[in-house]
């Protein structure tokens, strides 16, 4: 069965890597070092994507979690600084997606996100109103690697798991997609990206970056 569509995941594959200055800052408002701070973090990254948690809840409870209770200002400058460090986008990725829709396949996005940077983002970054659809953990109730958001992004894009092609950077999201049939594959550059569509008989028009 021939590929029909092609959903990109968001952080560090639309957008860029967030800079590592960005977890110091944190951990400096936080008053921790950062071997502490680090895994906590992201540890507790779940429930913020499945929407469960507000910026705030999310930052504090952890924080809580290491007997650290910063002032309320603080922790809306944290959320403020985590918000803006994945709003930086890689143009490359951007002219991929659109040689994806001119050639005619259904363009999706599917990514574990929050609802404030998902509101934010649907505002101030372009790339957001170029997808056919976009199916987003905080608005399914569902996370990566949890097999509902893989049939949520099926389903919205009208396709079967062998005709979607999926990119992401992180490994057990990929193969929980292919668990499902869907050509998954370990996002690595768009030249990468490009050539792995060609394995699948998907011809684009070349790109001019």
């Amino acid at each position: 069965m021939s590929i029909k569509g092609v959903a990109f995941d968001f952080g560090n594959v639309i957008s860029l890597p967030q800079d590592t200055g960005v977890i110091d800052e944190l951990v400096a408002i936080a008053g921790m070092e950062r071997p502490r701070f680090e895994p906590l973090l992201w540890a507790a990254r779940g429930e913020y994507d499945r929407g469960t948690l507000t910026g705030i809840e999310y930052y504090r409870g952890f924080l809580a979690k290491a007997g650290v209770f910063p002032a309320e200002t603080a922790l809306e400058q944290m959320v403020a600084i985590d918000l803006k460090s994945w709003s930086r986008i890689n143009p490359e990725t951007v002219k991929l997606m659109e040689d994806v829709k001119n050639a005619g396949l259904k363009l999706g996005i599917l990514s574990n996100m929050p609802h404030e940077f998902l509101a934010m983002a649907r505002k101030n970054i372009p790339v957001f109103q170029l997808p056919h659809r976009g199916i987003f953990s905080c608005e399914v109730d569902s996370i990566k690697p949890e097999e509902k958001i893989y049939r949520e992004t099926l389903s919205a894009l009208g396709l079967e798991p062998e005709e979607m092609a999926f990119f992401d950077d992180i490994a057990v999201n990929v193969d929980k997609a292919r668990s499902l049939g869907i050509q998954a594959f370990i996002w690595k550059d768009s030249k990468t990206a490009r050539a792995d569509l060609e394995t699948l008989s998907v011809t684009l028009g070349a790109s001019k970056n």
